[in-house]
């Protein structure tokens, strides 16, 4: 087991809260919590291919087709066609459906809002900038967990 550190400690009580955080919400909508995951990138990125959801979230097509399901079921989107190519299917946010999302969403938004009000314009982007390069390395060590032979 490695040593604790207050740093590395600090880090991963931040990892627990979000990823608690992200639970309640799903539990909340009813949704698992690689449903929420699916809303937040749609609510980043707009209307998304099933196939660029299955990427992003790393899901086998099949899961990603039973999340979209259920997303469906929920009134939360909807499948579309591409207008481009008809053969693709383009999964897009239902507005009204959204709302008890969104909902959810404000809460934490109205508690980080308050996080940075203690933060110059300095010090955020110094922590976006952070942000980045912890996704880009957890991203890297999920890939690495997945590729590594058990």
């Amino acid at each position: 087991m490695p040593d604790s550190h207050p740093a590395a400690d600090l880090y991963r009580e931040f990892v627990i809260s979000f990823m608690l955080h992200n639970q309640a919400v799903a539990e909340r909508l009813g949704l698992q919590t690689v449903d929420v995951a699916a809303l937040i990138l749609m609510e980043m990125r707009g209307p998304l291919p099933v196939g660029a959801i299955s990427a992003e979230l790393d899901l086998p097509s099949a899961s990603a087709t039973r999340l979209v399901d259920r997303l469906e079921r929920g009134g939360y989107v909807r499948r579309t066609r591409s207008a481009q190519d008809r053969r693709a299917v383009i999964v897009e946010p239902v507005e009204d459906g959204m709302a008890g999302y969104y909902e959810a969403a404000m809460t934490s938004q109205r508690h980080l809002e308050k996080v940075a009000e203690h933060f110059g314009p300095e010090q955020a982007a110094v922590m976006l900038e952070m942000f980045t390069h912890v996704a880009a390395a957890y991203r890297g060590a999920t890939q690495e967990l997945r590729d590594k032979p058990t």
